[in-house]
C-alpha cells in the first residue's frame, strides 16, 4: 500500500514542482522559436528550480511515505565504489553519451539533415573546456532530476526484477520522464519551432530510448553518480556538439539531428538493444560478483532494506 501510494505522491509532487517553476514563463508567454537562441536568466532560475522538484519528491517520500532507511541509501546517492571505479564508471558516464552524439551527427549528414560545418581544430580544445566547465557548473541541478527518477522512479517500479516488472519501469519511468517535460515542450524547449503535437511524441521516444542508458549507468555502478553525468552531458555538451560542428550559417532543427532527432533515436536505440540482448539491463546481470555490479543486488528498495542493511 505504501508502495502505491508513494508512486502517486512522487509523481504529483514532481510534476506540480515542474509546473509551478515553469508558471511565471508560461504566464509571461515565452516561447522558443529558434535552437541557436540562448536562455536568458529568467528561465535559467526557473529551470533550475523546476530541476530540484524530482529530487524533492523522492526525498519528502522516502521520509514521509516510506520511513524506511537513509535518504542517501534509499536514492543510491554514494559513490560506485573505490576511487578507481569511481573514475571508471564516470568516465564511462562521459564517453557513451559522447559516442552517441557522435554517432547521430554522422548519421544526420549522411542523410543530408544535419549541416555539417567541420571541425575547426584550432578552437576545438578551448570549446571543449568551455563546454566541459559548463556542465560542471550545471552538474549539481541533475541530481535534483535523478535522485527522483534513477534513486527512487525506476527501482521502485523495477521491484522483484522480474521481466514484466521491469518492461512496466523502463516504460513507465520514460514516460513519466517525457511527460514532466510538459510545460518547457509547449513553449518550444526542446523543439523550437514545433507544435506540441509533434514535440511532444518527440520527446516521449527520446525519454524512453535514453533512460535505458542511464539505468544501465546506475545499474552497473550501483550509484546514481554516473546517471546524473550522463544526463547532464545529453542535456547540456550533446547539444552544444549539435551546434559547435553545424555550419553558423545554417537553421537548426532538434528534430532531424543530435540526440532529440531521429538520427539519435537509432543510434540510441541500437546501444539499447545491445544492452538488452546482453542482459545488462537486468539488475540481476551486475549483482553477480567479478561483472561489473557491486556483489549485492544494487536495487533492493524495500522499505528498511538498504546496503548497509543487508
Amino acid at each position: 500500500m505504501h508502495g502505491r501510494r508513494g508512486l502517486f505522491v512522487y509523481l504529483g509532487v514532481a510534476c506540480l514542482g515542474m509546473w509551478a517553476a515553469m508558471s511565471l514563463l508560461l504566464l509571461g508567454g515565452y516561447h522558443r522559436g529558434d535552437a541557436r537562441e540562448e536562455t536568458g536568466a529568467l528561465q535559467q532560475v526557473c529551470i533550475a528550480a523546476a530541476m530540484l522538484a524530482p529530487a524533492l519528491a523522492a526525498v519528502l517520500v522516502v521520509r514521509l511515505v516510506e520511513r524506511g532507511g537513509r535518504v542517501r541509501d534509499a536514492l543510491a546517492l554514494r559513490w560506485p565504489g573505490p576511487w578507481g571505479r569511481t573514475f571508471r564508471s564516470c568516465l564511462m558516464a562521459f564517453a557513451v553519451p559522447c559516442g552517441l552524439t557522435a554517432a547521430a551527427l554522422a548519421l544526420g549528414t549522411l542523410a543530408g539533415r544535419y549541416p555539417f560545418g567541420g571541425v575547426h581544430w584550432s578552437g576545438l580544445g578551448g570549446w571543449a573546456a568551455g563546454a566541459v566547465l559548463g556542465m560542471l557548473v550545471w552538474l549539481p541541478l541533475f541530481f535534483g532530476e535523478e535522485l527522483g527518477r534513477q534513486g527512487y522512479l525506476f527501482p521502485r517500479l523495477a521491484g522483484d526484477g522480474g521481466r514484466r516488472s521491469l518492461v512496466r519501469a523502463y516504460a513507465v519511468t520514460g514516460t513519466a520522464f517525457a511527460l514532466w517535460h510538459l510545460p518547457t515542450l509547449l513553449m518550444g524547449g526542446q523543439y523550437p519551432g514545433r507544435p506540441w503535437y509533434v514535440s511532444v511524441p518527440a520527446m516521449l521516444v527520446s525519454c524512453v530510448l535514453i533512460l535505458p542508458v542511464f539505468t544501465w549507468l546506475r545499474l552497473r555502478s550501483g550509484s546514481v553518480v554516473p546517471a546524473v553525468i550522463g544526463h547532464a552531458f545529453v542535456s547540456s555538451m550533446s547539444v552544444g556538439m549539435v551546434k559547435e560542428f553545424a555550419d553558423p550559417t545554417a537553421a537548426l532543427d532538434p528534430l532531424h539531428m543530435g540526440m532529440a532527432g531521429w538520427p539519435g533515436w537509432i543510434a540510441t536505440g541500437a546501444f539499447v538493444a545491445f544492452l538488452a540482448l546482453t542482459g545488462r539491463l537486468r539488475p540481476s546481470f551486475h549483482a553477480r560478483p567479478g561483472i561489473g555490479g557491486p556483489p549485492a543486488a544494487p536495487m533492493d528498495v524495500r522499505p528498511g532494506r538498504t546496503a548497509r542493511s543487508r
